[in-house]
């Protein structure tokens, strides 16, 4: 089956628990703001070379190319398989955006659904990246602990978003990255893009 963005395939467990399931629990706004002593371009090519992450990010496990799609890299579509202290989360991210030195964004559909988005800023001798990942958790085990699994899911993406960072200033040998974590959803903020 070829798959696009708008027909990602999903099997029939995950069809019927985002029909019958999903409390407000389920739900995550999550914003990562990196702030690095690096060129914007180095930065924006390190994250847009999605499939050489696992070289650099530690909790990447894998990323493969399933679809591909335009020459511009739209509706192509890769496999990523995360671990930090969880188990191995996978979903299929289809690039919906990539705005070179702007923007990159995607949507998952997997273990997780939602939307995930990079955006990149010049800050004077930094580059700042704002990562938002504003999902909804879909494998039923941790839709029936909700409640208790929600903060062990932020807690793990935060850990992964700081292996990410420790990876990228690695990578582009720089200082360790400043790094903030915010839960959207808990806060209530909306997020713009560059602002919150």
């Amino acid at each position: 089956m070829h798959r696009t963005c708008g027909n990602l395939h999903t099997n029939l467990l995950h069809k019927m628990n985002r029909r019958l399931w999903r409390p407000a629990a389920t739900h995550y706004h999550l914003l990562t703001i990196w702030r690095i002593q690096a060129p914007l371009a180095t930065v924006y090519a390190a994250i847009l070379d999605s499939l050489r992450w696992p070289d650099w990010w530690v909790g990447a496990q894998y990323v493969k190319q399933t679809v591909v799609s335009s020459g511009n890299g739209i509706n192509n579509v890769r496999r990523y398989a995360w671990q930090g202290e969880l188990p191995y989360a996978v979903f299929d991210g289809c690039a919906t955006r990539i705005e070179r030195l702007v923007a990159i964004e995607g949507r998952a559909q997997g273990d997780l659904d939602g939307i995930g988005r990079w955006h990149f800023f010049q800050r004077g001798a930094h580059s700042e990246l704002h990562y938002e990942w504003h999902v909804h958790s879909s494998r039923w085990w941790m839709n029936l602990m909700a409640p208790m699994v929600r903060p062990l899911l932020i807690r793990n993406h935060n850990l992964l978003m700081t292996q990410g960072s420790d990876g990228l200033a690695r990578l582009l040998k720089v200082p360790p990255v400043d790094q903030r974590n915010i839960d959207l959803t808990k806060t209530g903020v909306q997020y713009f893009g560059d602002r919150y």
